[in-house]
């Protein structure tokens, strides 16, 4: 038996581990590489080996560096089945046809500059002889129409009329829908048969709603083995969720490899009980300064934390009540999803909110935006308020029209809840709003360019750093040290290759044989 580590090998995205026995091969995620264009799109093209091979995938949660290829497999000779939580399977409903979506209208719009630029040259060239430069500038205008919408069928005539290279998305919407039809849901703790001699159990992995550490047994030769793939593990004592699975059943303690993440194997988070009192500090410091609180949030898991949590602080009348806004429709729907699964909160939510009748996730001043002429009349409303829009790292939606009119506004805050990856803007604005701060918000305020103008940067920027939803160093060394897995081999994935070799290490130094794959390896389990 062999295990290939086709992603998520000394990176964070694009899970992807094969199984390969001696009848079948099962897939242990197929997500998404996120990160520069150009490079995730020659990533996520290629599917490296024959989708019919597969007997199955087993996905560990619903997150689209997760999930996010499924498409690609189901469009093509994959035969199988894809099994997941009941939790997963349900949100995957509105991740995979959103992600489609988000493919098409890139898609379209860089479609629409391949022929924008084609004729922009057309027009400047002496040595051309047709079309006319009155008939290329007509052509231009009708590139849009009913204002900034774009006119996709003349610009796919023009593409094929000049033979441009078109942009095609890695798979549409109707791709995405046919996919969930191969998604089968299961309850944790259930033994599910996933091929010959094949069977695979959902364990809790307390990261988001419905993820699971996947436990794999397979019999070969006469032989039990047990594969344990963490998936994203979660931390200890969050809101919402019950805390990651260190108890398991006697049949799978025995662990012949785990393919544990490493997103933060060198790093350690504030306590997870610090963040209620530091969203009531900086909530209570803007509302006397006048001002609204712009939370740039992911759509599923921190918004409806930041939903919970704030829940919990008006209940207490620690915060004025002002109104609470989730600008986001995927948002909105995954929030739906929360409320669909009481099965899997944990007790605290229990007690405090659904054995006295309440949800979680709705109170009187929450307010769910969906339609866009709700958004823009709540951009321009200066009264105090929280406002929740995706997305998380600002590099779309609508978070940037309500930071376009809050932004150069110093009564206001900015308040990052989530990680900020390098060239983004968010992580601009977290890193030059903080150099700010640290000056006094003394001489002119640093300048962002965003939707096509610079905006100085005068809302305050606060962070929050205790609702990462990845467990640190010593929360990952917990599920090692503290569970009752005999574990006889560790490889280490999913985290950049500082962190996941930082990792190994820590992982050594405590007595496991631990190694860290590369993309494209393979190793055997004896």
């Amino acid at each position: 038996m062999y295990i290939t580590f086709y992603g998520a090998a000394r990176e964070v995205t694009g899970s992807m581990h094969m199984v390969s026995a001696e009848t079948d091969r099962i897939l242990f995620d197929c997500g998404m590489f996120q990160g520069r264009r150009q490079e995730s799109e020659e990533k996520n093209r290629v599917i490296p080996f024959d989708a019919g091979i597969l007997s199955g995938v087993i996905l560990s949660h619903a997150h689209i560096d997760h999930s996010g290829r499924i498409p690609c497999l189901t469009k093509k000779s994959f035969h199988g089945r894809i099994v997941c939580t009941n939790a997963t399977k349900d949100t995957c409903e509105y991740l995979l046809p959103d992600s489609a979506k988000i493919q098409e209208s890139d898609a379209n719009y860089l479609n629409y500059k391949v022929v924008r630029n084609f004729l922009s040259q057309m027009k400047s060239s002496t040595k051309q002889k047709s079309p006319s430069p009155q008939e290329i500038k007509n052509m231009k205008k009708l590139l849009k129409r009913e204002g900034q919408k774009l006119d996709h069928e003349t610009i796919n005539t023009l593409i094929d009329r000049y033979n441009l290279k078109k942009v095609t998305p890695l798979y549409t919407q109707a791709d995405a829908q046919q996919a969930l039809g191969y998604f089968d849901g299961y309850p944790y703790e259930s033994r599910i048969t996933v091929g010959h001699g094949m069977t695979c159990k959902f364990y809790d992995a307390g990261h988001i709603l419905g993820s699971a550490i996947c436990m794999l047994k397979v019999q070969e030769n006469g032989k039990d083995r047990n594969i344990c793939f963490s998936g994203d593990f979660g931390r200890f004592d969050k809101p919402i969720l019950e805390n990651p699975t260190l108890v398991f059943d006697r049949e799978d303690q025995d662990v012949d490899l785990l393919i544990m993440e490493s997103t933060y194997g060198n790093r350690e988070h504030g306590p997870v009980s610090d963040v209620k009192e530091q969203l009531k500090a900086i909530i209570n410091e803007t509302v006397e300064r006048g001002g609204s609180i712009l939370i740039p949030s992911f759509a599923f898991g921190r918004a409806q934390e930041l939903i919970y949590v704030l829940h919990e602080l008006y209940d207490a009348k620690e915060v004025p009540r002002i109104p609470v806004y989730l600008d986001s429709p995927l948002a909105t729907n995954l929030t739906h999803v929360f409320g669909e699964h009481p099965e899997v909160y944990d007790r605290k939510t229990h007690e405090t909110f659904l054995e006295n009748g309440k949800n979680p996730f709705s109170f009187k001043k929450m307010n769910f935006i969906q339609s866009v002429e709700e958004s823009m009349a709540l951009m321009r409303d200066n009264k105090p308020s929280i406002i929740i829009a995706s997305s998380g790292m600002c590099e779309a939606g609508r978070i940037l029209h309500h930071l376009r009119y809050k932004i150069h506004n110093e009564k206001h805050t900015i308040l990052i809840v989530g990680f900020m990856a390098q060239h983004t803007l968010g992580r601009r604005i977290l890193e030059q709003g903080q150099q700010y701060e640290q000056s006094g918000r003394k001489g002119e305020p640093p300048l962002l360019k965003f939707l096509n103008k610079a905006y100085p940067l005068k809302a305050h920027v606060k962070q929050i750093g205790g609702f990462s939803a990845h467990g640190d160093k010593n929360e990952l060394m917990r599920l090692v040290k503290e569970s009752n897995l005999n574990i006889k081999k560790i490889a280490v994935v999913h985290g950049e290759e500082t962190q996941a070799l930082s990792f190994a290490d820590t992982l050594k130094q405590n007595g496991f044989s631990t190694f860290v794959p590369r993309r494209g390896e393979s190793v055997q389990i004896q």
